[in-house]
Parts: structure tokens; C-alpha cells; sequence
């Protein structure tokens, strides 16, 4: 029941009013809307718990549904998609827009959800991209849409094919927003059967379960990503999307390999920051080195929150002349901690670890948007990252 609280806790009380009318959900005349908040939220949280399994199995949905996009992924997809931004401004937070979403554009609640899939997937291993032709109009009449959902149908045995087609943005590191198109592609797969209970006895039903891709087109650059289970897949969905909707022939040409290089950190290194990101510090805590003379060997030098030292001094103190830093090495793994000045009201500042692995790792895919983006404007600036 901690996403139900949470839910009622953290939602405007009108709000809440309106999302029970638009349930149909009729609460019990002990539920006082005016009380206190503690009492209010005991007393809601027991009327749910108390009525029956259709209504409490919606609540707990939505709850769950709003409280996974009331974080800050959450925040910046709605606002991708939306046409009503000056509205999400006013509201309180997190739960509140969602909510507001689910009750005024249940169309753009669904797309942001998709925005967020496809975006906390980008250079993962679900992902790819693709060099199309700038400047194409991404058709979306029914019968190209219909021929494109035939397409995918034919290629996939599917029986159903659902598609989302929208304009969004997507944040980018020197602070402007980038135009998309998103085509989000629902398909069901072949037939299954699964374990239910069938009135209160153990069975196996039949089921189709039902997949989700997600392609976007960037009209400026012309690139073409996509979000798919596996790169067989990825390949056949870009080249559909180019032919039936970009009316476009697909080169099957990648995107290149993003490239990261450590060697500015073979010595003390300043990490200039600009004030307004709130950076305090940047400290290189882990080096990982080989030399260039052989491929079985590694050297680790690490330098944990508690040292005094930088790594570059340490390994200065600790080698002296056979100091690895000076040469015959090369850095195959970095590790770094960005650390940000305490926010109004708070003690202590957030920490930003990063590790970056030769040639084409980092971790920063795991991070909050905000993260990423400030990680992608400073390893740029830093000259870690070598291309796009």
C-alpha cells in the first residue's frame, strides 16, 4: 500500500476528488476530505483497502502508474509531448502532473510513458542507430499507416499492430531541445499459453504476449533511431519505417561508434565547470592502465573518498621515476565523482560517479536525465568524449 500513500499523499486534494469522480469510484462517508492531512491519508488508504477488488486493483494501478512517472525521467517526457507546459508549471509536483496528464491528455500520458521507454534505453543494449536523409516529412496518413502496420504484420507473424505517431523533444547538452518524430510499435507475438487461475482452480490460457519498439527521426540530422529486443529486429523495423513512412531508401549506414579517450587523465587535470551547473569538485578516484607493450597485463590505481592526495600524486609519491603515469601506459578505465554544491535547504550536495571504459563505455545511460545531460556536456568539455 506504500504507492497508494505515497499517491494520496503527495497529490492536491481537489485533484484527488477528481480522480475518484473519473473512476467512478464512491468512497465511504467516513473519508473527510478536509481533516488533517495524517488522519485524511490513514482514512483514505483504509476505504480503499476496504472496497471491492475491481476499484482497489484500479487505484493501485494508477497509483503505481503516476508514482513511475513522478521522478525526474518522468517530468522531462511530459514535457516533451505536451502542448500545455504553462499549465504543468503551476501544479505541484511530480504526482500532480501526472495526474493532471491522466485526467486531461491520457493520449500524451501514453506517449510521455513511451518517451521514457525509449529514451532510458538510448546506447543501451536494446538500441541503434541509424544515418537517414535530413529534411524528410514522416507520412501520416491512415492508408500509409495501414500499409506500414501490414509491413510489420508480415514481418513479425504478428495478427495485431498498434502505432503511436507524435512530435516531441528531447534535451540536449548545450540546453536546447532537439525535434522528433516517434513512432512507439505495439505487435503481438505468437501464440502462448499461460499459468491462471480460472475460478479458484489452476489452468493454462492462451495469450499472445505483446511487444513494444520505439523509432524516432530527427529531421535535422536525419538520424534514425530505434529501440527493439534484438538487432535482427531493429534493422527490419528502420527499414520498414524509412520505406513506408520516410519514403526513403534505408543504407543500413550506423550511426559511429561514440568514442571515449583517457589520456588527458595520464596527468593533473583542472576539470573546468561553468558556475551555473553548481559544481564543487571533480575527483578521479580509480584508473585502470595497460601498457602499450602487451595485452596480459593491467595496473589499478585508486584513490578512495577518504584520501587526502589526488591519483596523480599518489602515484607520484608511490613509483617516482617507475611512476606509470610517465609514460608506456595507456588509461583503459576511469572512475570520477562529480560533486555539486549543497542546494537551498540542504547539508550536504549530490554526488555524480561516472566510469568510462576504452573505447566505448560509460555508464551514464543509468542516470537520471539530469545527470546525463551534465555528464554529456563535461566529458565533452573535458575532451573524454572524441566523437558522436
Amino acid at each position: 500500500m506504500a504507492s497508494i500513500a505515497t499517491f494520496i499523499r503527495n497529490t492536491p486534494t481537489a485533484m484527488l476528488r477528481a480522480y475518484f469522480q473519473h473512476a467512478g469510484i464512491v468512497l465511504p462517508a467516513s473519508v473527510d476530505w478536509s481533516a488533517p492531512t495524517a488522519d485524511f491519508v490513514r482514512t483514505l488508504v483504509r476505504a480503499i483497502e476496504e472496497s471491492d477488488e475491481t476499484s482497489y486493483a484500479r487505484v493501485i494501478n494508477d497509483a503505481e502508474r503516476f508514482g513511475g512517472m513522478a521522478d525526474e525521467a518522468g517530468q522531462t517526457a511530459f514535457y516533451g509531448v505536451t502542448q500545455n507546459r504553462a499549465v504543468l508549471d503551476t501544479l505541484e509536483n511530480g504526482h500532480a502532473r501526472a495526474l493532471w496528464m491522466f485526467l486531461h491528455d491520457p493520449n500524451g500520458l501514453r506517449h510521455a510513458e513511451e518517451v521514457r521507454f525509449t529514451d532510458e534505453r538510448r546506447r543501451g543494449r536494446m538500441w541503434d542507430g541509424f544515418i537517414g536523409r535530413p529534411g524528410l516529412t514522416l507520412q501520416r496518413d491512415p492508408a500509409v499507416l495501414d500499409r506500414f502496420k501490414a509491413a510489420v504484420c508480415e514481418r513479425f507473424q504478428s495478427k495485431n499492430v498498434h502505432v503511436d505517431i507524435f512530435d516531441r523533444q528531447r534535451p540536449t547538452f548545450d540546453g536546447d531541445d532537439c525535434d522528433l518524430v516517434q513512432a512507439t510499435v505495439y505487435r503481438d507475438g505468437r501464440l502462448d499459453d499461460f499459468l491462471e487461475f480460472v475460478n479458484g482452480t489452476l489452468d493454462r490460457r492462451p495469450r499472445r504476449p505483446v511487444y513494444e519498439a520505439a523509432l524516432t527521426y530527427e529531421t535535422a540530422t536525419g538520424v534514425i533511431e530505434v529501440v527493439a529486443n534484438d538487432r535482427e529486429s531493429r534493422e527490419d523495423f528502420v527499414r520498414l519505417f524509412a520505406r513506408e513512412l520516410l519514403r526513403s531508401e534505408f543504407t543500413q549506414e550506423r550511426l559511429p561508434w561514440r568514442r571515449y579517450d583517457l589520456g588527458i587523465l595520464l596527468r593533473p587535470y583542472d576539470f573546468p565547470t561553468e558556475p551555473e551547473d553548481g559544481v564543487e569538485s571533480v575527483r578521479v578516484n580509480h584508473l585502470r592502465l595497460m601498457p602499450m607493450d602487451t595485452v596480459g597485463e593491467r595496473v589499478t590505481l585508486e584513490c578512495t573518498r577518504q584520501a587526502t592526495q589526488s591519483i596523480w600524486q599518489m602515484a607520484a609519491d608511490h613509483f617516482g621515476s617507475s611512476n606509470p603515469l610517465l609514460g608506456g601506459w595507456v588509461a583503459t578505465q576511469a572512475k570520477l565523482t562529480i560533486r555539486f554544491r549543497p542546494e537551498a535547504g540542504s547539508r550536504r550536495g549530490r554526488t555524480l560517479p561516472l566510469t568510462v571504459t576504452m573505447p566505448h563505455g560509460c555508464d551514464l545511460k543509468d542516470r537520471t536525465e539530469r545527470e546525463r545531460m551534465i555528464g554529456e556536456k563535461y566529458l565533452r568539455r573535458w575532451y573524454i568524449v572524441k566523437d558522436v
